[in-house]
C-alpha cells in the first residue's frame, strides 16, 4: 500500500472514531462521518486534487470544532501543515453563531490556498446536502439564507478552483442568490 493512502486511512480513521457517535441534521439522521468523506471525495473526484494534506485536511476540517478533538492533537497525528489548514477553516465555537458567521466572509479572502479548497468542498456538499433535503427544525427560508451566506464567503475564495466554483454558482442561480 501507498504511504499516500496510508496517511488518507488514518485520516478516516481518525476522524470516523472522532465523529462515531454524531449524526447529521437530515431526516435520516446519517452517520456525521459521510460529511468530511464526501467533502474529500468532492476534492479528489470533482476539482482533481490530489495533495494530500488537502484530503486529510477536508477529512479533518470539522474535528475540532465539532468533537472534543485539539488543534496539538491534530498536530501530534498529522502534523503542522495539516493543523494549520483545519485550524484556517476551524470556527471558534466559544463566539456567537452571527459572530462567526461574519468571520468566516471575512476571513475567506485572507486564507491559504489549501483552507479555500477545503472551505469551497465543505460549502458545495453543505449546499447540495440542503438541496437534497431541509434539516429537521429548518424553515425554507433559513435554508435560503444559508445560501445567500454560503456565496458570501465563497466571494472571497474565487479564483481557487473554477470547478468547484462553477458547481456553486449553479446551485446559485438555481436558488435566485446573487453570485
Amino acid at each position: 500500500m501507498s504511504s499516500e493512502v496510508a496517511l488518507l486511512l488514518e485520516a478516516v480513521d481518525f476522524a470516523a472514531k472522532k465523529h462515531k457517535s454524531q449524526r447529521r441534521n437530515d431526516p435520516e439522521r446519517s452517520p456525521y462521518i459521510n460529511h468530511p468523506i464526501g467533502v474529500a471525495r468532492i476534492l479528489s473526484h470533482e476539482a482533481d486534487v490530489t495533495d494530500i494534506a488537502v484530503l486529510q485536511a477536508a477529512l479533518l476540517h470539522d474535528t475540532v470544532e465539532d468533537t472534543n478533538t485539539t488543534f496539538l492533537e491534530i498536530e501530534e497525528q498529522f502534523g503542522k501543515e495539516i493543523r494549520q489548514i483545519v485550524e484556517e477553516v476551524t470556527d471558534d465555537k466559544t463566539l456567537p453563531k452571527m459572530k462567526r458567521k461574519q468571520l468566516q466572509i471575512e476571513h475567506a479572502q485572507h486564507s491559504s490556498q489549501h483552507a479555500k479548497l477545503v472551505k469551497l468542498a465543505d460549502k458545495l456538499y453543505n449546499l447540495r446536502d440542503l438541496n437534497r433535503c431541509t434539516p429537521t427544525g429548518w424553515s425554507e427560508q433559513r435554508v435560503q439564507e444559508y445560501f445567500i451566506w454560503a456565496s458570501q464567503v465563497v466571494k472571497g475564495l474565487r479564483g481557487t478552483s473554477p470547478v468547484l466554483e462553477e458547481k456553486l454558482d449553479q446551485l446559485f442561480i438555481q436558488r435566485g442568490v446573487p453570485i
